[in-house]
Parts: C-alpha cells; sequence; structure tokens
C-alpha cells in the first residue's frame, strides 16, 4: 500500500470537512480501521479451527459453525469500512473537478472566475457533501441491523447447541475466546453508532446553515443600506453576490462575475 498516496488523500478528505467530519474521520480512521488491522484479525484469525464440538462425526463440526456463524464479523467489518470510507472521496473529486474546470476556463478567458472558492459548499459540491453523509448514516445502520440479525444481542454465547445433520444428535459446541469476541464487537458497535450520530449532527447543521444563509440573500436590505453610497463595493454586499449559488439549483451554476471596478452611486441633480 502506498502510504503517500493514503495520506494525501485524508489530508484532501480533512481540509473539506467541517468540525464535525474532522471528528468523525478521526474517529472512523483511528478507532476503526487500525483497531480493526491491528486486532480483529488476529482475534478472529482461526476462529473456525477453534471451534470444538463434542463429536467425532464428519462435517458436523463445519455444519454447526456454518449454522451460527454464517458471515464472519471480519469480512462484514471490512466492507462496512469499504463502503463508509469511500463516499468522503466523492467530496475530494468534486472539489479536484471543479478546480480543473476553473482552471480551463482561465487558461481560456483570463479573467473572470467559475468558482470563487472551488471548495466551498455551495451548489454541486452541497449536494455532494449531503449524500456522502446520509449514504455513511445509512451504511452504518444497514450493518447494524445485519449484525443484530446474524447475532442476536451482538453477543456470542460461550456454547451452542447443534442438532442439524449429520450430527447423529444434539451436540454442544465450544465458541474460543467469546469474552475477548465481545468486547471487541461492542467496542465497534458503540464506535458504529457514534459515527452515525455524527453524520446525523452535521447533516443538520449543514442544512440549517444553508437555509439561514438563503433567509438572509431574500431579506430585503434596510432603507439606510439602500442610501449608503458604501454600499455597493461593501463585503456585505459582494458577499450576498458570491453567495448566489445556491442549493436550490442543485448544479454548479456559475455565479455571477464582479465587475473589477464597481461604479459609484450617482446623484442625479434636479434642474
Amino acid at each position: 500500500m502506498n502510504w503517500s498516496v493514503f495520506e494525501g488523500l485524508l489530508s484532501g478528505v480533512n481540509k473539506y470537512s467541517t468540525a464535525f467530519g474532522r471528528i468523525w474521520l478521526s474517529l472512523v480512521f483511528v478507532f476503526r480501521v487500525l483497531v480493526y488491522l491491528v486486532t480483529a484479525e488476529r482475534v478472529w484469525g482461526d476462529d473456525q479451527k477453534d471451534f470444538d464440538c463434542n463429536t467425532r462425526q464428519p462435517g458436523c463440526t463445519n455444519v454447526c459453525y456454518d449454522e451460527f456463524f454464517p458471515v464472519s464479523h471480519v469480512r462484514l467489518w471490512a466492507l462496512q469500512l469499504i463502503l463508509v470510507t469511500c463516499p468522503s472521496l466523492l467530496v475530494v473529486m468534486h472539489v479536484a473537478y471543479r478546480k480543473a474546470r476553473e482552471k480551463k476556463y482561465q487558461e481560456k478567458v483570463g479573467e473572470g472566475y467559475l468558482y470563487p472558492n472551488p471548495g466551498k459548499k455551495r451548489g454541486g459540491l452541497w449536494w455532494t457533501y449531503v449524500f456522502s453523509l446520509s449514504f455513511k448514516a445509512t451504511i452504518d445502520i444497514i450493518f447494524l441491523y445485519l449484525f443484530h440479525a446474524f447475532y442476536p444481542r451482538y453477543t456470542l454465547p460461550s456454547m451452542v447447541k447443534c442438532h442439524s445433520e449429520p450430527c447423529p444428535n444434539t451436540v454442544d459446541c465450544f465458541i474460543a475466546k467469546p469474552s475477548e469476541k465481545n468486547i471487541f464487537i461492542v467496542f465497534m458497535v458503540v464506535t458504529a453508532v457514534i459515527c452515525i450520530l455524527l453524520n446525523l449532527v452535521e447533516l443538520i447543521y449543514l442544512v440549517i446553515k444553508r437555509c439561514s444563509e438563503c433567509a438572509q440573500l431574500r431579506r430585503p436590505p434596510t432603507a439606510h443600506a439602500k442610501n449608503d453610497p458604501n454600499w455597493t463595493n461593501s463585503p456585505s454586499k459582494e458577499k450576498d453576490f458570491l453567495s448566489c449559488d445556491l442549493i436550490f439549483l442543485g448544479s454548479d451554476a456559475h455565479p455571477p462575475l464582479l465587475p473589477d471596478r464597481p461604479r459609484a452611486h450617482v446623484k442625479k441633480t434636479i434642474l
């Protein structure tokens, strides 16, 4: 694995995320990915080999193991972490696409801009970020449901009873290291729940923030602001122009170009 490329992707995701997104990223890669890589494969390494049943009937142990462990925890967690982390890369790819368009526009036109800030979450990038948050939360919820369906209450007993064929009768089967596995399972479930909450909080934060910005744009300026000669080239007015890439457009629409030298107010003199 090329760690320099991996580090570049992480820095890009961290750069274009909110504070909640940075906390989520740290939680996923420190408490989920690294813990999984360091611990999970060792704990579940020889799980089927250590699954012992008190019978000598050929095939009975394999059938009982398949009945109580239809899908390995390690493989489910691997698939879950891959699906959870991939949507964050969509945001980085979208920003890279914006920068490429901006570069081509500058080479062709030479003045003006397509995006005042390619990394700012407006227009299509806002929708991409919201989609990534919704997708990550949905994936974690689905996998928590799958774990609960396969392993009720998310825990493993120390002994299970099996009476499937070709077992001659009901046999007792013993799971290796159940206490250690239960501690690890609870840890992974708790971290997944925290990640879901962070995604939902960040999603609510983005929606509320964007709605408040849109409400400010639609609010008519006060009479004092209209009569102010410096209102045209004021920072607040420029902010209004730059914020016109509303989320309701659903695409990366071009914001209006600002003139290099705004015209000053000219008062008509009544003769």
